[in-house]
């Protein structure tokens, strides 16, 4: 992409961990990029300060009853100010913006991210619940408008790359690999015994709470897998996990000739981020390099899923199909919620995730929103029904 032809980008999460370093990324490369767009879920402080920064075309402000202070605070610029979902969604489709980063955490990225794509906008994902919930929608929106999905996760990202100039006919498997959290060698008798801020340190990544969570107990690898069975057309079968404490091989791609290919680089989201703004190309760019000299060695063990059952769950739904990945994601969401909040304990997670799976999960194909919001309220409503009964 030439210099002289900027990009339009619209940033949807701008104020979270991916927006942030999507913004310290874009600024490396200001001949490239024309920032259109910016949505926050509640951080007015923060969205009020990147929009007199950047000067976006139009924020918005997924909840509502901020909007009024945003505007106040906005009020001396022309910048113009939306409110909730339906702002979300605006932000998504502006004319001006061809590329769509997706960063909403949660439920709530899944519509702003569907109408980019029928918009015929590409969309750069961090949002995993999108393809979680509702992969055969997004597949269907894709092809259906032309657009493209790159993947913006270190994971996904690794496997993207590995891909590129490649037959996917020679695909024989791909391996994810996992740093298995913070608690991949303690005793699983402890687990009950866990706090927030234990499981909020992870080794090696700086990423929202949610997401950390997700990494302690392994369900962010199994949403992982499940991405993956849509980013790369591939079947649960043909998706493996591996513990890599190091998080310096950031997955791997083995083909039918018994070759594999394999990318690597310091834990540092900017490095995806901009491989999936940059896509095809390349851009130099001041990230941290590896030292070789300083890696004494590069392990690897299979995860342990008696200890950390979120990933077999992920599978478990995976091959369910139907609604269950969107029941395993609310349940999920609301019980990492309620363990941040120390209602409940760090093994209540995968309880009542596979509570909720066998409760609520569906084997009919999703075809439409409506039907996956409807999954994901009631796993919402199970979930907390089961952990905090009146």
């Amino acid at each position: 992409m030439p210099a002289s032809s900027p990009r339009g980008l619209s940033i949807l999460g701008s104020t979270g961990s991916v927006g942030t370093q999507t913004l310290e990324v874009a600024a490396l490369f200001p001949e490239r990029f024309v920032i259109h767009g910016l949505t926050a879920g509640s951080n007015v402080d923060l969205l009020a300060e990147q929009a007199r920064r950047v000067r976006p075309q139009c924020v918005a402000i997924a909840d509502a009853s901020k909007a009024a202070t945003l505007r106040d605070r906005l009020a001396d610029t022309a910048v113009e100010v939306l409110a909730g979902a339906d702002g979300l969604r605006e932000v998504a489709t502006l004319d001006a913006a061809d590329l769509v980063m997706g960063a909403v955490v949660g439920f709530a990225g899944l519509p702003p991210v569907l109408a980019a794509l029928r918009a015929g906008k590409d969309v750069a994902l961090a949002n995993k619940e999108t393809l979680v919930v509702a992969g055969a929608l997004v597949t269907e929106a894709q092809r259906a408008h032309g657009a493209h999905v790159l993947p913006v996760d270190s994971e996904h990202s690794a496997i993207f790359q590995c891909l590129t100039g490649e037959d996917d006919a020679t695909v024989e498997r791909i391996v994810l690999t996992a740093s298995g959290g913070p608690f991949r060698t303690r005793d699983p008798k402890t687990f009950s015994a866990i706090t927030p801020a234990e499981a909020l340190d992870h080794p090696n990544w700086s990423m929202g709470s949610k997401i950390t969570i997700d990494s302690a107990t392994l369900m962010n690898k199994g949403l992982e897998v499940i991405e993956a069975r849509w980013l790369f057309d591939l079947a649960p079968d043909a998706i493996d996990v591996l513990v890599h404490p190091q998080s310096i091989i950031h997955s791997m791609v083995a083909f039918s000739d018994g070759s594999m290919k394999a990318q690597l680089g310091v834990p540092d989201m900017k490095v995806p981020i901009q491989y999936a703004l940059s896509y095809p190309e390349r851009w130099p760019a001041p990230h941290e390099r590896l030292d070789w000299t300083t890696i004494a060695a590069l392990d690897f063990e299979p995860p342990n899923t008696d200890a950390f059952p979120c990933l077999r769950l992920a599978y478990d739904a995976l091959r369910a199909g139907g609604t269950a990945p969107a029941v395993l994601n609310a349940a999920n969401e609301v019980a990492v919620a309620l363990f941040l909040d120390e209602a409940i304990g760090f093994m209540d997670i995968p309880r009542a995730v596979e509570e909720a799976l066998q409760a609520l999960a569906a084997p009919e194909t999703p075809r439409d929103l409506d039907t996956l919001r409807a999954a994901d309220a009631a796993a919402r409503r199970h979930v907390k029904e089961l952990l905090l009964p009146a």
